[in-house]
């Protein structure tokens, strides 16, 4: 199971059924499962009659097959893996066991090694903000790809949390950039916003690493954790030719106070790679979205008998105020309705507490709640700005708060969501689970 406390939370029936529906949309997402059903190296073979009859013979590299699009390998010298962002680690190894010793050689950079991959090289950066690892790291991604030929082939794998890790400043350091990001994530800018500017404080975002790859083929598996999955902004667009400029960067600076804490001329910021022919030999993919857990979150939902309604990639906007308006739509529901919802808010931090965008929501979800009626939130990589992965709220944490004699509202202003579900025990504990898309959000309403 993803969900390692399900047994724990699961005390009513309610609660299970929305656990097994969460636990469906972690499961259709996982990083291994996802690359092992969905890409296929094909191997091209001619019929050979001898002595000991009929046999098989490879005329050639074969071809890779992905979502049933064939990418053939005859003119490829050699194939090269660049994974970066949460989902880097686990697609590296599923893809070593896909294309075994056709590898010549690769990076995995993610927020946390991992063990096992024989040709591809496992890195480890910072997250939520970047440091001199990530640069280091940044580098050898750089080195590995720019020399490369047009009979190479890179298979680029581009989640999120990539941002963060391919920090490459031209000017200054990442503690520069661990400024900015921090006074835009506090101010409540949101996800698209924050990636503009980070597209213009590095030189691996943006476009950058398919500049560096030209001529070389590419292809990029990218998991989107972005709201109408723009590929201008997964992980700051790294394979994807950028249609913002210095100039917008400025604007959203200017907008949230940042060049106040810019200690450095125009906050470091560089342009992008205009030129198209960098982006021609480039094809990039949306492998993995929101859409795809929530699907299979319907699914099981119905199984379980209830009507579903799919939000898909609607969920934005300030957490507290997403939170009630959840609350107030599945109370209006009628009975045994589930109400599905992928997306990213924001939270625009005014307390000295602790938590993430998902607790927050649930928090503010609670109070609202009808006795029939269940807000569960959580972050699909397992890390809702804490160890903790989001939150599921209910008459039983209702029940728990006038015991403990808490007031949820306290917290709230606080912004301290995270010690407020440590003391119910309603949170939820997924670990990393290296897969990467929108928050989940579920609301059910029984049967009663």
């Amino acid at each position: 199971m993803k969900i390692k406390n399900f047994q724990k939370l699961a005390v009513s029936d309610l609660r299970k059924k929305a656990l097994k529906i969460a636990e469906a949309g972690l499961e259709a997402i996982d990083t291994q499962k996802v690359i092992k059903d969905r890409v296929k190296l094909q191997k091209n073979f001619y019929p050979v009659r001898g002595r000991e009859g009929s046999q098989r013979v490879s005329t050639s590299n074969g071809a890779l097959v992905i979502d049933q699009k064939t990418f053939s390998l005859k003119n490829t010298k050699n194939i090269y893996v660049v994974a970066i962002g949460k989902c880097a680690g686990e697609a590296a190894l599923a893809l070593e066991k896909v294309l075994g010793h056709k590898i010549k050689a690769g990076i995995a950079l993610d927020v946390k090694k991992v063990s096992g991959l024989k040709t591809i090289k496992s890195l480890a950066g910072s997250h939520p903000f970047p440091s001199d690892r990530n640069t280091q790291a940044t580098i050898q991604i750089i080195n590995l790809i720019k020399n490369l030929n047009r009979d190479d082939l890179i298979l680029f794998v581009i989640s999120g949390g990539g941002s963060t890790l391919l920090c490459g400043p031209k000017k200054g350091t990442c503690a520069e950039e661990t400024l900015i990001v921090k006074k835009l994530m506090d101010s409540g800018a949101t996800i698209s916003e924050i990636n503009t500017v980070r597209k213009h404080l590095s030189v691996a975002r943006g476009g950058y690493l398919a500049k560096y790859a030209y001529p070389a083929k590419s292809i990029a598996l990218i998991f989107s954790d972005v709201i109408g999955n723009d590929l201008q902004f997964i992980a700051s667009g790294p394979t994807v030719k950028d249609t913002t400029t210095i100039k917008d960067a400025l604007k959203i600076l200017d907008k949230y106070n940042v060049p106040k804490v810019c200690p450095i001329e125009n906050c470091g910021l560089v342009e992008t790679p205009k030129d198209d022919d960098f982006f021609k030999p480039v094809t990039n993919i949306i492998f993995v979205s929101g859409e795809v857990a929530l699907t299979a979150m319907a699914k099981t939902a119905k199984k379980l008998g209830y009507k579903v309604t799919i939000c898909t990639s609607c969920l934005k906007g300030e957490a507290r105020s997403i939170g009630s308006k959840i609350a107030a739509e599945i109370n209006r529901a009628k009975p045994k309705t589930v109400l599905l919802y992928g997306g990213e808010t924001t939270v625009n931090v005014k307390g000295k507490g602790k938590g993430g965008r998902n607790m927050e929501l649930a928090l503010s979800a609670l109070s609202r709640l009808h006795q029939d009626s269940l807000v569960l939130s959580l972050a699909s990589d397992g890390r809702d700005n804490t160890e903790l992965a989001g939150a599921i709220c209910d008459k039983i944490t209702l029940e728990k708060i006038a015991k403990l004699k808490i007031k949820p509202l306290n917290y709230l202003v606080e912004n301290n969501s995270y010690f407020f579900f440590k003391k119910t025990g309603d949170y939820i504990l997924t670990g990393k689970t290296g897969s990467n898309v929108s928050d989940l959000v579920i609301a059910i309403k029984s049967n009663n």
